[in-house]
């Protein structure tokens, strides 16, 4: 299983947003309990090419997760909150 990774900094500062309020740990403590809704590829190919996204729902909300991997490694960028993602996958 290959291991997950985050800047600090960034993880800090998502906890502290008041419209994310939210972790890189509760984001994989929401995948691995099943909440991984779907994995995409970036929407942006040209400019984020090897970026793919996790769809997961937390919180009773659903979240896009950038993230990028190697052989050993899945490095999570961010967490956007998605209404867009909310109504695709749990209905309105």
């Amino acid at each position: 299983m290959k291991r997950f990774q985050w800047n600090e900094d960034k993880n800090n500062s998502l906890k502290a947003q008041e419209d994310r309020q939210i972790s890189f740990e509760e984001i994989i403590e929401a995948i691995e309990i099943g909440n991984l809704l779907d994995i995409i590829k970036h929407p942006n190919q040209e400019k984020y090419p090897d970026q793919k996204i996790f769809i997961v729902q937390a919180k009773a909300y659903v979240y896009c997760v950038p993230f990028v991997e190697d052989e050993s490694t899945i490095f999570l960028k961010t967490i956007i909150p998605s209404r867009k993602m909310k109504k695709k996958y749990l209905g309105s």
